[in-house]
């Protein structure tokens, strides 16, 4: 494939955090074929993120509740076009269905280490790329903007950023220990933002009640993208493991993700400024505001 022209297909993955972690892949693949248009078979939930890449050909929906049926619409549709390479980021054998020149899976990857983003990356090893992008995530003006409009309130520029919610219960670190970790860092910070989705509400009005510094509460308000615009505002931010601190680390923001159950050296936010705390437990219940308040001094 000349480094002068091309057509890709990568094919990411769903979950918001999931595909952060392979925008290396198209970084990396936009630097070594930079005349090429990459197509990219998303998952609706996650598709924002990719909106604005500069170098984005179509995207195309994987819907997952569609079943065999809707897989073989999908096969129709991507066969009419014949890729010169095909990037399959899933490993679920989409790439061997489809018209391409060469295929990369994760079958034959060779990761650098065990963080998914090496995982991905280890995908492009047969290219010789070795050189892993951080995690990027492409804002326009008018998002810009608009993040301005929802912060112009909080005073200062000192702005502790929290995400309150996730997915899964386990993973939920206690709306009160939010509160008291507001408490322990007032002196370090002008304000707060919440953000979250609208399934987020409560846990942020919650924390947003009794807090003791200036607070703006974005639960429920803001797309994906409006969200990530303003994590670029922020001085840190500090939630679950969830989408938004991969979405925090992929604007340059540091982050702090709380680990309950799960893989921290595998699914944490990528990046030099990505920090994660968990216990010996694996019980958010169990951890303190002033376990992460230290852990927050020193990295600011």
């Amino acid at each position: 494939m000349s480094k002068a022209t091309g057509k890709i297909l990568v094919v990411t993955l769903s979950n918001i955090g999931d595909a952060v972690m392979t925008t290396p892949v198209l970084q990396a693949l936009h630097k070594r074929y930079p005349d090429a248009l990459i197509d990219l078979v998303a998952d609706r939930r996650s598709a924002e993120i990719f909106r604005h890449c500069p170098y984005l050909g179509r995207i195309v929906f994987k819907e997952k509740r569609a079943g065999w049926r809707g897989t073989l619409q999908l096969v129709r549709h991507l066969c009419s076009t014949r890729y010169d390479l095909i990037v399959d980021l899933r490993t679920d054998g989409l790439a061997y269905l489809l018209r391409g020149r060469r295929r990369l899976t994760k079958w034959h990857a060779r990761p650098q280490g065990p963080h998914a983003v090496q995982s991905h990356m280890g995908v492009l090893a047969a290219l010789g790329e070795n050189d892993i992008p951080p995690t990027h995530i492409w804002l326009t003006p008018e998002l810009n903007a608009k993040a301005e409009q929802h912060l112009h309130e909080l005073p200062g520029t000192r702005w502790l950023a929290l995400g309150p919610g996730a997915n899964w219960e386990p993973k939920i670190w206690p709306a009160a220990q939010f509160q008291k970790l507001i408490g322990q860092l007032q002196d370090r910070f002008d304000g707060v933002i919440l953000l979250g989705g609208p399934s987020d509400a409560a846990r942020c009005k919650a924390v947003d009640l009794h807090c003791p510094l200036p607070c703006i509460n974005l639960a429920g308000q803001t797309g994906l993208l409006e969200a990530t615009a303003v994590l670029a505002r922020a001085t840190l931010f500090i939630g679950n493991d969830s989408g938004l601190g991969h979405l925090a680390s992929a604007v340059g923001t540091p982050t702090l993700t709380l680990f309950g159950p799960g893989q921290p050296e595998r699914y944490r936010p990528w990046g030099e400024n990505a920090h994660w705390l968990t216990n010996a437990e694996k019980d958010l219940n169990r951890l303190s505001a002033e376990q992460v308040a230290y852990d927050i001094r020193n990295i600011l």
